[in-house]
């Protein structure tokens, strides 16, 4: 195993995750995933070892994190956090060239071979009519693809990313997670990366790390998802607290459609209703009747009009 979390307790003054265990090997993309506050940014620092365990240990490649130099982390970790400080007057191209640069003191100046690692990234990243483009006249989505560039470049084995996609539209955001998921395939890069949105592990990672209750939940991505109703339900999105939900058999993105769509409209008790999806339409039913929908519209009627 490549990194591991050995009985490890994470957090400052008091642990916000407790016994942690987890294992990862090269190879391997895997998401970390939690609500705010749980503790994702804090767990990526102990790893870097930004932050000293309360408890336990982490090891890289069989050897105590605790006892790398800075520069041995960086050989190892490359890293892009979600709120990174932007060089001023640095353009796309100087910011990714900057991952090369823990091989070398800073006057040298790059090999011909490393800028042309560079210059393939900034192309496979679609940045190349930004390669000379100052930083501070980016959009937030292509200034986080530099910064995930510049960690590309560092070519660690581990590539650590801090909600990387929290900026990107839907294609910019399935270039990087595209990109990474190659790198950890086709290069054999152990890739962690963090976020709010559980869907993304089904298409893009092997293993999930979802922090819960101060506890570290580790493993194949469909095993944690089907431990934790709560990442597949849609009762994760509630917002109306009067609503009480109907049963929903659905697939998870009509599921959760319906669900929207109900909470939104009715601010009481559904739980008497049942909802099932069947061929592009809704069976509604209750103790007393039922009905055929064919669309959310037509579900919304039969509610007001019959409940």
């Amino acid at each position: 195993m490549y990194l591991q979390i050995k009985q490890s307790n994470v957090g400052y003054n008091r642990a916000l995750i407790s016994n942690a265990d987890a294992v990862l090997k090269l190879g391997e993309v895997c998401l970390l995933i939690g609500n705010n506050g749980v503790g994702k940014t804090t767990l990526i620092k102990s790893i870097l070892h930004q932050i000293p365990l309360l408890n336990g240990e982490i090891l890289i490649n069989d050897k105590n994190v605790k006892n790398f130099s800075v520069k041995e982390i960086a050989e190892h970790i490359a890293v892009v956090f979600s709120k990174s400080v932007v060089p001023q007057n640095y353009t796309v191209e100087d910011l990714i060239s900057l991952g090369k640069y823990i091989y070398y003191p800073f006057y040298f100046e790059l090999k011909k071979e490393d800028r042309k690692e560079v210059a393939d990234i900034i192309e496979e990243l679609n940045l190349a009519q930004y390669t000379h483009t100052l930083l501070k006249n980016l959009s937030d989505g292509n200034l986080q693809k530099a910064f995930i560039g510049r960690a590309l470049t560092q070519n660690s084995p581990v590539i650590i990313l801090d909600e990387p996609t929290t900026h990107l539209d839907e294609q910019n955001k399935l270039i990087i997670l595209k990109t990474l998921r190659n790198l950890a395939q086709k290069q054999n890069k152990l890739i962690i990366f963090s976020s709010h949105d559980w869907r993304l592990a089904k298409e893009f990672a092997d293993q999930m790390w979802y922090i819960k209750d101060s506890q570290l939940h580790s493993g194949i991505v469909e095993d944690v998802l089907l431990q934790h109703d709560e990442l597949t339900n849609a009762a994760l999105f509630e917002i109306n607290k009067d609503f009480v939900a109907p049963k929903i058999s659905a697939p998870s993105v009509q599921k959760e459609m319906l669900y929207s769509l109900l909470q939104k409209n009715f601010r009481k008790d559904l739980s008497f209703l049942n909802f099932q999806y069947q061929n592009t339409s809704w069976l509604v039913s209750s103790q007393n009747d039922h009905q055929q929908c064919e669309s959310f519209e037509e579900i919304i009627q039969f509610i007001k009009k019959n409940h």
